[in-house]
């Protein structure tokens, strides 16, 4: 089938350590359900876990897992948030890719896993940037139904941590989602990463640090769903400046 054939042929740093595990299970329902179940451990099932290479399909495979903690952390998965999901993934992957990502998430909601390892792994093994997008995805998807609960809130922040990204731009980027936006301007200070007690020269050096941080070329092998995130967040970001500007009267 054309899935096992990607996910067995396409991966590198998660087929070994706690992602190797979902792997394997996502691999063995797979077989079982196309009535091979003694294919399991064997053939194209089994795979060397010492792999420490990045391949095209890791950044997938890592971030379906994560998705599906997000929909199941307030106890409900949402219509609203899979349609989410399913606009990212026809955007990135196209149909054919997107519809196996789907049969991927299907099982991978079935289960309950230890998001905190997985995290711990990735950050050993993509970059920055990445990690940086897979965040703002997360939250895209708890924002899904105009309600970030708090349980949704703990859960990305426990694995944003987990993932190496920092306090300042953990608070960045969850600020952009903040329902207080329209009503504060201290939303464009955290987006920005500073206080309300920086120089205007510190404003200025803040937001070409931010806008070259979130720059959409930062992404440019990802997929055009992962860089249009990445123009969102460079978007708010140049907000977030318009906005102190317009508050201090600044040229």
């Amino acid at each position: 089938m054309g899935i096992g054939k990607w996910i067995t042929g396409g991966l590198g740093y998660v087929m070994g350590g706690p992602i190797g595990a979902v792997v394997g299970y996502i691999i063995g329902t797979m077989l079982f359900e196309a009535g091979d179940a003694s294919k399991i451990g064997s053939g194209d099932a089994k795979r060397s876990y010492d792999s420490r290479r990045t391949a095209p399909n890791d950044f997938l495979i890592s971030l379906l897992v994560f998705i599906a903690a997000v929909m199941k952390a307030d106890g409900k998965v949402l219509k609203s948030e899979l349609d989410v999901v399913k606009s990212f993934l026809l955007s990135t992957y196209g149909e054919s890719k997107a519809k196996d990502a789907l049969l991927i998430l299907r099982d991978v909601l079935k289960k309950n896993y230890d998001v905190i390892p997985i995290a711990r792994q990735i950050a050993q093994n993509l970059s920055y940037s990445g990690r940086l997008e897979m965040l703002h995805l997360m939250f895209d998807i708890a924002n899904a139904d105009n309600d970030v609960s708090q349980s949704e809130i703990l859960l990305i922040r426990r694995v944003a941590s987990a993932m190496g990204i920092s306090d300042a731009d953990y608070t960045s980027i969850a600020s952009m989602f903040s329902k207080t936006k329209a009503k504060s301007a201290d939303w464009a200070y955290d987006v920005l990463e500073i206080s309300r007690s920086a120089s205007d020269d510190e404003v200025k050096k803040a937001y070409r640090r931010m806008a070259m941080k979130y720059h959409p070329d930062k992404v440019n092998t990802m997929g055009e769903e992962v860089k249009k995130k990445a123009t969102e967040k460079f978007r708010a970001v140049n907000e977030a400046y318009n906005a102190i500007k317009t508050e201090r009267g600044m040229a």
